[in-house]
């Protein structure tokens, strides 16, 4: 008596690689079109721009165009990049759709502002008018942008030093928890800029009364997460600690601070956040220089090609400075990776 066998091994075996030869072609397909993507909204953003009648009335320059060109040869860097160098595949796919994203949002703000006019002018300039009006004050946003970065860091740091002595001494001390949770629950939701008058009253220099403003305002969130991450510690790492003869001191800082750094960091992250919009009433109200005055100034003139200009600028220096951070928690805090999720 013989037996049939149906589904041969070696039939299963070449169903088996067709199936995977499939699925990687698939992917390797999928992952051109996608690294493809930034050049390919390049090259359809210069054909916009060169071949669409103007509607807005503006002497074309070539910074735009020039831009353009810039995107197309990184867009172009990249392609080249990932089949060279295999281990920067995955990061180039990740990022093609943002980076292909950019252009095309330049690409719709100058058809709808300077090609179509659906936007006027003077209050919605296109992205030629903008780089043109950034490349005509350029020292000047530079002196902006290191005045504006000297008095955020001025009162950001003196707000984070006092916020850590503070929070640090209400979570451990029940006497100055008694006594100044209470002061913070009432002095702290008051917004910095409604105490600008008193600012101005108390300090002569505008300087110091904008860095003591930003300062009060990260004082708060700082000292309130320092606070309660040194309040939630485990009570068990005291315990440990202590039978390893650890004095008060040592729970302090070696056992307490470590332990409540995650809440820290988002004290820290809070903070800067207000320090953003604190520091641009600031300069609005008495600081003479920096972003905010520059932004103010510029309005008041109704050049709004550079108004548009400095908030770009903003977005980049407000942006970088919280990657910055984001950069010293990951260094701060990699011992505890994976044990934590942000």
């Amino acid at each position: 008596m013989s037996t049939e066998i149906a589904s041969p091994p070696a039939m299963a075996t070449e169903d088996t690689n067709g199936k995977a030869a499939h699925r990687c072609e698939a992917t390797a397909h999928g992952f051109a079109v996608v690294s493809l993507a930034p050049p390919l909204v390049a090259v359809i953003a210069m054909l916009v721009h060169k071949l669409v009648p103007n509607q807005q009335t503006f002497l074309r320059t070539h910074l735009y165009p020039g831009l353009l060109q810039i995107l197309l040869g990184l867009g172009l860097l990249l392609v080249l990049l990932q089949w060279a160098w295999r281990p920067s595949r995955a990061r180039i796919r990740y990022y093609s759709p943002l980076f292909a994203g950019v252009i095309a949002w330049l690409c719709i703000w100058d058809l709808i502002t300077l090609k179509l006019a659906w936007m006027p002018l003077p209050y919605f300039p296109g992205p030629d008018m903008v780089l043109q009006g950034m490349w005509d004050d350029w020292p000047m946003l530079l002196d902006s942008i290191y005045r504006s970065l000297k008095l955020l860091l001025t009162g950001y740091f003196i707000g984070v030093a006092c916020g850590l002595c503070f929070g640090v001494l209400i979570g451990w001390f029940r006497g100055a928890r008694y006594w100044g949770l209470p002061i913070m629950k009432v002095i702290g939701p008051i917004p910095a800029t409604a105490l600008t008058p008193l600012a101005l009253l108390m300090f002569a220099e505008a300087f110091n009364s904008g860095a003591a403003m930003i300062a009060f305002a990260v004082c708060f969130p700082v000292t309130m997460l320092t606070m309660s991450g040194i309040a939630n510690v485990p009570v068990s790492y005291f315990d440990v600690a202590r039978t390893l003869g650890a004095r008060r001191l040592y729970l302090i800082f070696r056992v307490a601070i470590p332990a409540a750094l995650p809440s820290i960091f988002i004290g820290l992250f809070m903070g800067l956040a207000v320090s953003f919009l604190t520091l641009i009433v600031a300069e609005t109200l008495g600081v003479k220089n920096g972003l905010g005055w520059y932004l103010v100034w510029k309005k008041g003139y109704a050049e709004y090609d550079k108004v548009y200009g400095v908030l770009v600028i903003m977005a980049v220096f407000f942006s970088s400075i919280m990657t910055l951070l984001f950069k010293v928690r990951d260094w701060v805090l990699g011992w505890q990776k994976g044990m934590i999720r942000w």
